[in-house]
């Protein structure tokens, strides 16, 4: 079997147009029907939600978290037009952002070891784990996830989704496309280890 994959130059949001299109002919192809979007400002799920209007694709759009900054920056207004075209909207907790939680690191080292392929991929990857965790998707479902670097989208796989809780059944089968280099540098260093007492 041979497959394409698609290697933008840069990353970024100027690649978003081509990149919600390669994902919806790859889900036509596979037969697809869901695609999981991340979509912070509600930009990208705007755009998409017109692109695919007539393809039979329905959207989970994973914005960010209530509490992760000041304020939430996905539209309220855009999150009942949305629903109303058969989508969905999920504010689930962001797995790799735990802040340290519990004293563990384990979150942080997986999130800088999936952004040795690109931010997107992490994303991606924590994408699936919130819609699986939000009964959004079921376990073991097929589906295309897109993300981003920063803004827009340009990462987009083929994934069997799994829940946090069983991230070995979790499966990227496909690439569809990825930038081949990171304008935000190399991920912060671990904090020293704590000393006990």
């Amino acid at each position: 079997m041979e497959g394409k994959i698609v290697y933008f130059e840069k990353p970024g949001k100027d690649n978003t147009e081509a990149t919600l299109q390669l994902a919806a002919e790859r889900a036509k192809a596979r037969g697809i029907k869901k695609i999981i979007l991340a979509s912070t400002r509600g930009d990208t799920a705007r755009l998409a939600a017109g692109l695919w209007a007539d393809s039979g694709i329905k959207m989970v759009v994973v914005p960010h978290q209530y509490g992760f900054m000041a304020g939430q920056r996905f539209p309220a207004e855009l999150v009942a037009e949305l629903a109303g075209q058969g989508h969905t909207v999920h504010f689930g907790t962001m797995l790799f952002h735990t802040e340290n939680l519990y004293g563990m690191d384990t979150p942080r080292i997986m999130a800088n070891l999936l952004r040795t392929f690109c931010q997107g991929m992490k994303v991606c990857v924590e994408l699936i784990f919130m819609a699986v965790d939000g009964g959004c998707v079921d376990t073991g479902e097929e589906v295309v996830v897109v993300a981003g670097t920063g803004r827009g989208a340009d990462t987009a796989v083929v994934a069997v989704a799994a829940p946090s809780t069983k991230l070995p059944e979790l499966h990227i089968t496909e690439i569809i496309c990825k930038p081949l280099q990171t304008k935000q540098g190399p991920p912060p260093p671990l904090p020293p280890p704590e000393k006990k007492p």
